[in-house]
């Protein structure tokens, strides 16, 4: 029975290089899910102000195919 944290990392060292891959991703979103829904509503904030700027005129958009042209000219 797995009942201390060294159990446990023994018994994951033992699994196959994919399902430790697949248990260290489904522990990391455990811990990132609070974070994460943080994160989003921060950037949807930020994605509603830009939009407002665009749509009021205090930002031009640049197409993105100039600013491409524009980085292949600077060799970035």
């Amino acid at each position: 029975m797995l009942n201390t944290f060294e159990d446990i990392i023994r018994a994951a060292l033992t699994l196959p290089a994919n399902s430790r891959a697949m248990l260290a991703e489904h522990l990391l979103r455990s811990l990132d899910a609070q974070e994460q829904s943080e994160t989003d509503a921060a950037w949807s904030e930020v994605v509603e102000q830009r939009i407002e700027a665009v749509k009021s005129g205090e930002v031009t958009p640049i197409p993105a195919t100039q600013v491409l042209q524009e980085l292949r000219n600077r060799n970035i």
